[in-house]
């Protein structure tokens, strides 16, 4: 199934206060794009947007599924999302969070499909730990989890490798490289490294 994400003069402004500039780009199955920009340029927003959690002042955003333009309600179920705003539970273990989100979207979870994502994400024997006990760095492999166990169509990326070590940066670049072939990747970031990530690159606040 390929999939296509396009955005045509897509702003968004709070009150008097512009937080992104109209923005026309498209990215499909197979292709990464990064955003990039100062801080306050819009990335998170413009992610927001592109996830519909956000509705755009101006503009249109269209998912596409073999040539069919989707619903809002395609979110659930197509979409993958690590974000800082992502919230987890810390009075739940790893897998009853995994499983919580999994019935949030309506799709199927198992404990052995959490364990198994959770082991690839390097969390392996950690499933029935409470997620307070978890340093920041396990947090956000748990958040790569969430967003990857039910193989989304579309991926987004904000600030991918915060809190994570080197071993952990080597992580997510391996995970995107396994993913792009099946799936639409946007990445928001300033890290250089990152940036290099995508296959073109759109520059925010220019």
């Amino acid at each position: 199934m390929s999939f296509e994400l396009s955005l045509d003069q897509v702003s968004r402004t709070f009150g008097s206060r512009r937080a992104l500039k109209p923005l026309t780009a498209s990215v499909s199955t197979g292709q990464v794009m990064v955003v990039t920009g100062p801080n306050g340029s819009g990335k998170s927003t413009l992610l927001k947007i592109v996830a519909r959690l956000m509705r755009p002042t101006s503009g249109r955003v269209t998912w596409r599924s073999d040539g069919k333009e989707l619903g809002i309600e395609a979110s659930r179920t197509l979409l993958g999302m690590v974000s800082p705003d992502l919230t987890l539970y810390d009075e739940l273990t790893a897998i009853e969070n995994l499983a919580f989100f999994s019935r949030v979207r309506g799709v199927a979870g198992t404990r052995a499909s959490s364990e198994r994502i959770l082991a690839e994400l390097g969390l392996a024997g950690r499933g029935d730990d409470l997620v307070g006990a978890f340093s920041s760095g396990m947090k956000q492999r748990l958040k790569f989890a969430f967003a990857l166990m039910h193989r989304p169509r579309l991926l987004l990326l904000d600030e991918p490798t915060s809190n994570l070590d080197e071993q952990g940066v080597l992580m997510v670049r391996g995970l995107i490289e396994a993913a792009r072939n099946d799936t639409c990747i946007v990445i928001a970031t300033n890290e250089p490294e990152e940036v290099l990530w995508g296959d073109f690159v759109i520059k925010l606040g220019t």
